[in-house]
């Protein structure tokens, strides 16, 4: 009976299939986690050219329009896949500035001890001044187990960080308008 037993195949399959399943699903569900981050990269970057094709054009303006009001129409843009209110309020931030010149524009993401370091702020300039519009969301990570370990940003406390730093900018120069 046990030379039988050790020849018996009966199981093999639910075996292998338990080995491999935690795996497979892990990659699985991170590859659906990376595709809603890619869809969730290209909403911010839509409402941002969409929000900046407004502001050129003077639809927007700091007259016409609150801070308060151009983070609804924000919010209402990406609205399909991200949330902005609520306790997410936090993890969205909208930079809207006037510079004199192109080469006054920030090129780097503002940091303080290697996290984002930035607050919303709302002041377009008026007819044929030099704009930029920054968008920065914190999408929550899942699944991925690479991204926490290749993310730029860090938590304060050194832990490895569960989002991922979604960025999108508009650098412009207003129509003139009036």
């Amino acid at each position: 009976m046990s030379a039988r037993f050790v020849r018996s195949r009966d199981g093999a399959a639910a075996i292998e299939f338990a080995l491999l399943a935690i795996p497979y699903f892990l990659i699985v569900f991170a590859i659906i986690e990376t595709f809603v981050a890619f869809t969730g990269e290209q909403l911010v970057s839509n409402a941002v050219d969409t929000l900046s094709r407004q502001i050129r054009t003077g639809q927007i303006t700091a007259a016409n329009t609150t801070k308060a009001d151009f983070r609804g129409k924000f919010c209402d843009e990406v609205s399909i896949l991200i949330t902005c209110s609520g306790e997410d309020s936090s993890k969205l931030i909208l930079d809207i500035r006037s510079f004199s010149k192109f080469a006054e524009i920030p090129d780097d993401i503002p940091r303080k001890n290697g996290d984002l370091d930035a607050t919303d702020t709302f002041a377009p300039g008026g007819p044929a001044s030099i704009n930029m519009l920054r968008a920065y969301y914190r999408w929550s990570v899942l699944t991925d187990l690479v991204r926490p370990y290749i993310s730029g940003l860090r938590p304060a406390d050194g832990s490895l960080p569960k989002e991922f730093l979604i960025v999108a900018t508009a650098s412009f120069q207003n129509e003139d308008y009036e």
